[in-house]
């Protein structure tokens, strides 16, 4: 079958070429992958990947082989699909802890942005406690995990502040929810409940000095490659946190909720870059030039 594989030596890193057939396990169905959405952290560590081995976590398609244990979704159902590898192929075997049950009004390519980013801001709000009425400053907020992070905190009753690296990438955000919009942290004065950080570096710190008493900071990302340096004494005070955060594992039933606000029109899944798994360097480049406004989504074209 065909797949993207990482190769050093070529633009992007990735090129299209052969892999072998998933073998799937009794608890896993084969998938047979129609989109996959691409995320800053897994091409940042795509060199990781030994030769041959099929890289990606996001990935929606059609049920072609049910699970050997008799569990799972029938023959022929569409689903969305997260693991830690072997997404970008023509066919994938997925735990079924990790798929969903896409609605039949749900396009499969919105349907992808989902795993990973909309999980990962899901998570994240979630493991903030309550928001109605508090106040949570998203930074990074243009990216794909941004953008959903600002649905769900508005969704979920917070005053949203989106921190954007410039000003032409907070366009849209207001429509999403944000309640401000800013470029960086530093326009920000008045003390924050909640932080999501996605960068990282310098403005993590500043972000953790705008927190109010009992306040928390959640880092889950650093797209800035920098390191956050504290100054003394920055990390004493009345009861703030910093929480560092990985998204796990069992993604399935979360990944149904996001589906289920997709079908309802409460979540948009802000597909800023569509074009076919040939198109992959595009997309690589485009990720990494900060060019997008939201998810990069390519379609597996079969050969």
């Amino acid at each position: 079958m065909r797949a993207l594989l990482p190769v050093p030596d070529v633009p992007a890193g990735l090129t299209l070429g052969t892999a072998d057939e998933p073998t799937p396990r009794p608890d896993q169905a084969v998938v047979e992958v129609r989109h996959i959405s691409l995320n800053y952290g897994e091409l940042h560590f795509l060199s990781r990947f030994p030769k041959g081995v099929v890289p990606g976590w996001d990935a929606s398609g059609v049920v072609v082989a049910e699970a050997a244990n008799g569990q799972g979704p029938a023959l022929g159902t569409r689903v969305l699909t997260y693991g830690m590898g072997g997404a970008w192929a023509e066919r994938r075997a997925v735990d079924l802890q990790e798929l969903a049950v896409v609605p039949d009004s749900v396009d499969l390519a919105d349907a992808v942005t989902l795993p990973v980013a909309g999980v990962t801001a899901l998570r994240a709000l979630r493991t903030a406690g309550l928001l109605v009425g508090r106040r949570v400053l998203i930074t990074g907020a243009s990216g794909g995990v941004g953008r959903f992070a600002v649905q769900l905190a508005a969704l979920a009753g917070a005053q949203v502040v989106a921190a954007v690296g410039e000003k032409k990438r907070g366009l849209g955000l207001a429509a999403l929810g944000a309640d401000q919009v800013t470029v960086g942290v530093d326009a920000v004065t008045a003390p924050v409940d909640v932080v999501l950080d996605t960068v990282g570096g310098p403005q993590l710190v500043s972000a953790y000095g705008l927190l109010a008493p009992q306040g928390v900071l959640l880092s889950i990302g650093n797209t800035s490659g920098e390191a956050a340096v504290f100054p003394p004494y920055a990390t004493v005070g009345p009861g703030m946190s910093l929480v560092s955060f990985r998204i796990g594992d069992r993604l399935g039933a979360d990944m149904a909720v996001l589906l289920r606000l997709l079908e309802q029109g409460r979540l948009s899944a802000e597909v800023a870059f569509r074009e076919p798994w040939e198109k992959a360097s595009d997309a690589v480049a485009a990720l990494f030039g900060r060019q997008l406004r939201g998810k990069a989504v390519l379609d597996v074209v079969p050969a």
